[in-house]
């Protein structure tokens, strides 16, 4: 596979902490992108969650996710005001807001969505309306 792959929030962790529970083919597929992203959107969940103690990590969130994706060879990529207002036109699959930011982001940066999250499956199919490729 070749292109850009978006890791939503579950997948980076869990490739890090239980690679394993990563299906084989979702694994290839990042491994073998020309570029692996991971929202902003996904640093400040991981800030919230490790803040009110739902997730655990060993070090801070930005020196932990920095490390982490500089390993990966992958980078992190900012929220525009293009990606906030795209969020309107999605359909309601999913109320996760910082999910339903990430699915925009993907459309937006024509990225492939990396998620375990069956409920955002259903964004695959249609960009929100009005928004197409990245423009430069």
């Amino acid at each position: 596979m070749s292109g850009r792959v978006l890791l939503d929030t579950h997948v980076f962790l869990s490739l890090l902490a239980e690679p394993k529970r990563i299906p084989a083919s979702m694994r290839r597929s990042i491994e073998g992108a020309d570029e692996r992203l991971l929202s902003v959107a996904s640093l400040w969940e991981m800030a919230i969650k490790n803040s009110i103690g739902k997730l655990r990590l060993p070090m801070p969130v930005g020196e932990f996710v920095r490390s982490r994706m500089k390993a990966l060879d992958g980078r992190i990529i900012a929220i525009s005001a293009r990606h906030a207002a795209a969020v309107e036109a999605l359909p309601l699959h999913h109320s996760d807001p910082f999910d339903r930011l990430i699915v925009v982001q993907a459309m937006l940066e024509d990225a492939r969505l990396m998620t375990l999250d069956t409920a955002l499956e259903a964004y695959r199919r249609a960009a929100p309306s009005g928004q197409g490729k990245k423009r430069r």
